[in-house]
């Protein structure tokens, strides 16, 4: 299967690719925010509201993570691998971190 190569990316395809990685780093920080401090505020301290309004955050910010991917691949030939791995990814800590390695890394050969 052909990979696209970066320097045969388009403008529109770059800034995809761009978008993607803004969204993967918002949403795998609010992710780790969520993780790492608003739950332990609330279960440890009893504090709810970190967890209220950081929870939201990240809701936002992964329903649209999932749309950068989604426009991403629409733009890109992305491998196969690709659109589980990302999504997949989003739910684990540093998830989207290691998948926007992974793809640039399988995009540069």
């Amino acid at each position: 299967m052909s990979q696209a190569q970066p320097s045969t990316l388009t403008k529109s395809q770059n800034s995809a690719l761009k978008n993607l990685t803004i969204a993967g780093y918002l949403e795998g920080t609010s992710f780790l925010l969520l993780l790492g401090i608003a739950m332990p505020l609330k279960y440890m301290f009893d504090i709810p509201e970190a967890v209220r309004y950081i929870g939201m955050a990240h809701g936002a910010l992964f329903i649209a993570y999932i749309l950068m991917l989604v426009m991403a691949a629409s733009k890109i030939k992305m491998p196969l691998w690709a659109m589980p791995v990302g999504v997949v990814g989003s739910f684990l800590p540093f998830g989207p971190f290691i998948f926007d390695y992974l793809l640039k890394k399988s995009l540069k050969k």
